[in-house]
């Protein structure tokens, strides 16, 4: 697995309200995406930057999805480019699920563990 980093640039002026608004409506896109383990929406009006912390199998899926069509949506939505940091990603600990997803040793799903 991978963690993907998307970080982009607010314009001047956006509100919480705003940033909001445009993650809960590209909720049904990233739900119907067959290949995202998991996404974080993030931001921090008083850095100006907003983005999302993802979960995938694969480096290439990550790409496959944040393409130009991707870009284009940041850039008309944020007004700003978008940039990527990838990362190795073998354990998982998700406590809300109660699980651990352990790839190295192939208990993905597994029971937390103690």
């Amino acid at each position: 697995m991978i963690t993907e980093i998307v970080l982009f640039d607010l314009p001047k002026g956006m509100t919480r309200e705003a940033v909001e608004r445009n993650f809960r409506d590209s909720i049904p896109r990233w739900r119907a995406n067959p290949d995202m383990l998991r996404k974080n929406m993030i931001y921090d009006l008083k850095s100006a930057k907003a983005g999302g912390v993802y979960t995938w199998n694969s480096v290439a899926e990550a790409k496959r999805w944040h393409d130009e069509e991707f870009r284009r949506r940041i850039r008309a939505l944020f007004g700003s480019e978008p940039t990527y940091q990838y990362f190795e990603t073998p354990v998982v600990v998700d406590n809300a699920a109660g699980k651990v997803v352990d790839e190295t040793s192939g208990k993905r799903g597994a029971q937390a563990a103690e």
